[in-house]
């Protein structure tokens, strides 16, 4: 695994991950590293190898590309080092950025097999996040790359089906993509982690990251406007990344630090019991060219746990889930995201009915299902790997 993120907080690597170490199999993940951290662990099975410290204070484009591009070369030079002396046969490349998968070349020179895990689709999330046109010299240069990328990797998996039909519309065949979406892991999140009941209050919380196109300051807004028929409401929000300064800003200028609480990202099977915890799930992301189209892995593990969830009503989460399962608010309104927390905050019957049936949809729709395709490819890509070896002797 090879990733420019935080192992113990990214449940789609450490999913891939650790369903690998329970098959018998050798993994080990390149990943980041936090203050504090150690620089090599053995976490459930899997050797967690941390080469570079981040902090998620990018202040713009190029100081967040210089980090990039300096994991790139650093991982690299790791896993050219590791493959030099024990030989991978699968490296699994999560991106962003797509380029990452590069630095797998000296291992595919030497026949290690290779996928690209494509979690956010990079020209249209570097858009939204820097507020560039989709018609500018970067937005086509990014397209290109995740061209190139894609072409050079073995298979590439997508995060959800509607990113896999832009891609395969513009950069590789589907014929070598498949889908995968954030799928729960019920190991970690289910039902059995709700113990605390908090008389007299009800918590609303957002576990993620803090940027733009998710939507945190229309939560804030929008609770700010509850809260006056709703007193004992809080809100909760767990995460790090470039919106954190101004929603902190944004709290106490509404003077709400007694009610919205912004709190630091926790390991993944800590956030699930404080997620499991709560009375209402928040995912207010904005519908634009990236938001509106970027599958949220919350709202599942919500439901897996059993928590009612409201959800804006973006492109891709009309896609997946309907009214049975989630409250939808018409994306970016604040007054209506107001309402529907309203609703929610009164009408407990409404969650019990939302909460029943989205858990049984979560259970339908979990990584227990859906890793035997996992593991099926991932033994194509062995056998494959095999007899290219064998037909260079």
């Amino acid at each position: 695994m090879l990733a420019y993120t935080f192992y113990e907080t990214d449940g789609r690597v450490m999913r891939y991950a650790e369903t690998l170490a329970k098959e018998g199999i050798i993994v080990e993940a390149i990943v980041l590293r936090r203050d504090n951290q150690s620089k090599e662990e053995i976490i459930n099975g899997v050797k967690v190898l941390r080469i570079q410290r981040r902090v998620k204070n990018e202040s713009g484009k190029y100081s967040y590309l210089a980090r990039i591009v300096k994991f790139f070369f650093l991982s690299m030079i790791e896993i050219t080092r590791r493959h030099l002396k024990a030989p991978y046969d699968i490296i699994h490349v999560h991106s962003v950025p797509d380029f990452e998968v590069f630095a797998a070349f000296v291992p595919k020179l030497k026949g290690a097999k290779i996928i690209l895990d494509i979690h956010d689709i990079v020209p249209e999330f570097y858009a939204a996040k820097f507020n560039v046109s989709e018609k500018s010299l970067a937005f086509w240069v990014l397209k290109l790359i995740e061209k190139f990328s894609a072409s050079f990797a073995d298979h590439v998996i997508i995060a959800n089906d509607l990113w896999l039909e832009k891609i395969t519309a513009r950069s590789i065949t589907k014929d070598r993509c498949s889908s995968f979406i954030n799928y729960p892991d019920l190991s970690v999140f289910n039902v059995n982690l709700k113990t605390v009941s908090l008389e007299g209050k009800f918590i609303m919380i957002y576990p993620g990251t803090l940027n733009w196109h998710q939507g945190l300051d229309i939560a804030v807004n929008a609770f700010a406007i509850a809260k006056k028929k709703a007193p004992n409401i809080e809100l909760h929000i767990y995460g790090e990344g470039s919106a954190k300064a101004e929603l902190q800003k944004k709290i106490a200028d509404l003077q709400l630090t007694d009610k919205v609480f912004l709190r630091s990202p926790l390991p993944l099977r800590e956030i699930a019991s404080v997620m499991a915890n709560a009375d209402l799930g928040i995912v207010p992301k904005r519908n634009d060219s990236f938001g509106g189209d970027a599958f949220s892995t919350k709202i599942l593990e919500f439901m897996a746990l059993g928590v009612p969830v409201v959800v804006a009503d973006t492109r891709i989460d009309k896609y997946y889930f309907n009214d049975s399962l989630v409250r939808f608010f018409k994306a970016g309104d604040i007054k209506d995201l107001a309402q529907v927390m309203l609703d929610a905050y009164h009408n407990h019957e409404l969650n019990n009915q939302l909460a029943s049936r989205a858990l049984t949809f979560a259970y339908q729709h979990s990584w227990e299902t859906k890793k035997g395709d996992y593991l099926a490819l991932i033994e194509q890509l062995t056998q494959s790997s095999s007899s290219d070896s064998n037909a260079n002797r």
